[in-house]
This record gives C-alpha cells, structure tokens and sequence, in this order.
C-alpha cells in the first residue's frame, strides 16, 4: 500500500424511484467497485426507495479510476437482477481535498460539477467544506434500466504514513 493516497468514505445515503424487478417491488442493494476492490451495501427488502444509510470506504491509490455503481435486486433461487449503474469520477473532490483547506465558514462551495453527457449526475453535485471536511454530495441517474436514481456523500480520509494528496 505504498502508493496509498487516503481513503474514500461513501456514504450511500438512498435509492429513490428503483425498478421493479420482482412482482410488486425489488429487494435492492449497492455494490461499488474501483479497480480490484468491491463492496457492497446490505439488501432492503421489498422497498425501491430505499435507505442504506451505510458507509463503505475504499483505498485510493490512482483517482483517475472511476468509481462503478451498481444496484442489484436480490433473488433467492435465481441470479440477482441487475437495476441500473453508473460510474463517477473523483478526480474534482481530489483537486478539492488537494487544496489543504481549513477555517472556511460552513457549507462553502469548493467546486460545482454540473450534469453532462459525460457523467452519470442528475443534478447539479457541489463539493463543499462542512465541519472541517470537504465532502461531496452526489444524486447519480442509474443507467442501462428505466429509472431510478441513488445518492451519495463522499468524504475523504487522510492515513498516517501514507503518501497523501501532496502536489
């Protein structure tokens, strides 16, 4: 873990307006993945607005990789169904936490990233510097199904030793 950055926590906040994949709901859950690390959120059954409220945390070692969402709907005798993903970049909360900022007022705009063709946002996503952190919150547009969407918070952790954001 030389090459180790800091850590990303993500907190997987929500579903909202999933697809049905079994008869009258889905029993849905997250898997993230980067490079060759995956994690995965716990199943909510029969519910496609969810609330994980569950934070996983990767390691960074390369922000270039883009971060993989998937939702899955858990199936008891057959493969999970899969409900939508979406891939987003941390390379702009990288330059953010870069910066070494410290002692903005609360809930200041660092950088907006705006919805592209390029990005699986729903909406506008602002990184800001709340209670001494920045952190990041995102509403991403699930792809490759008919609807839904899930929101996320990312937060950066430093680690002791590690080669960090320096420039």
């Amino acid at each position: 873990m030389e090459n180790l950055l800091g850590l990303l926590r993500i907190h997987v906040h929500r579903g909202v307006n999933l697809a049905i994949r079994d008869v009258s709901s889905s029993d849905p859950y997250v898997i993230i993945r980067m490079g060759k690390q995956k994690l995965k959120t716990s199943v909510i059954k029969k519910n496609v607005n969810p609330e994980w409220n569950e934070d996983l945390t990767l390691s960074i070692a390369d922000s270039n990789l883009p971060i993989k969402l998937a939702v899955y709907d858990k199936d008891t005798f057959t493969m999970d169904d899969k409900m939508g993903d979406a891939e987003f970049d941390i390379k702009p909360f990288v330059e953010a936490v870069k910066m070494r900022l410290h002692d903005l007022p609360n809930e200041t705009i660092i950088t907006k990233i705006r919805p592209s063709r390029e990005n699986c946002l729903a909406e506008e996503s602002n990184i800001i510097w709340t209670n001494g952190k920045v952190v990041q919150n995102m509403v991403l547009r699930l792809q490759n199904v008919e609807r839904g969407e899930v929101e996320l918070q990312l937060q950066w952790i430093d680690v002791p030793g590690s080669r960090g954001l320096s420039m």
